[in-house]
């Protein structure tokens, strides 16, 4: 066998084994041929007494993405008891901002840049994937091309420290393709679309005069 077979057959190795890396950091990755769907989330409407009524109804910023007798429902209204700014329509809003800012900045390796919106633990997470990609001379030619789907997954909030977790699902669209040292493709296509599909924990503390939530835990 000759040496750039074995080479290839080296780099191929590498790339398998980022992309189980890369699973355990994000999430799963899948092409698709669908259209993108329309973003949206089920809406679930029943009596909740526990609920905060806004002129006289329930909050239709809760049950328009949770259902009204649900614990996240009223883990989010005890939010908006604690925080009157907080509104989850807004925060899912920045969320989607927040999910291509820091994907796309995991992609290309600048970290630096959402560092601040980062968990100790994520950002760790995080580089020890780009720098063992820097260390075996790859690189990600990635580009966002949407979100297909968003939805709020969970919601925790303890009422005594005012800490709040909430848990959104994402499923983005993406092409990548990875290339080695001399720029040769490795793996990945520029013109398939992938799917990456993750499920990211913001944290904050509530009523605090920091307005940002930090990404805490990926997962798929």
């Amino acid at each position: 066998m000759n040496s750039p077979i074995i080479q290839l057959l080296v780099l191929a190795g590498i790339a398998v084994f980022l992309i189980l890396r890369l699973r355990n950091v994000l999430g799963t990755r899948e092409g698709f041929e669908k259209p993108p769907a329309t973003i949206g989330a089920e809406t679930k409407r029943r009596s909740q007494p526990e609920l905060e009524v806004i002129e006289g109804g329930p909050d239709r910023d809760i049950t328009d993405h949770v259902a009204e007798d649900s614990d996240a429902a009223k883990a989010l209204a005890a939010m908006k008891g604690v925080d009157r700014s907080f509104h989850l329509g807004e925060f899912l809003q920045g969320a989607r901002g927040a999910y291509e800012m820091i994907l796309m900045a995991f992609e290309n390796g600048d970290l630096a840049s959402v560092k601040p919106f980062l968990s100790d633990e994520v950002y760790a997470a995080f580089a020890s994937v780009v720098e063992e990609r820097e260390r075996n001379g790859l690189k990600v030619e990635a580009t966002f091309v949407g979100i297909s789907e968003l939805n709020l997954k969970d919601v925790e909030f303890d009422r005594d420290t005012r800490e709040a977790e909430v848990s959104v699902k994402f499923v983005g669209e993406l092409t990548e393709v990875v290339r080695d040292r001399a720029g040769d493709l490795v793996e990945g296509s520029s013109s398939a679309i992938k799917r990456q599909r993750d499920v990211w924990t913001f944290a904050r503390t509530m009523g605090s005069a920091d307005p940002n939530w930090i990404l805490v835990a990926t997962s798929e």
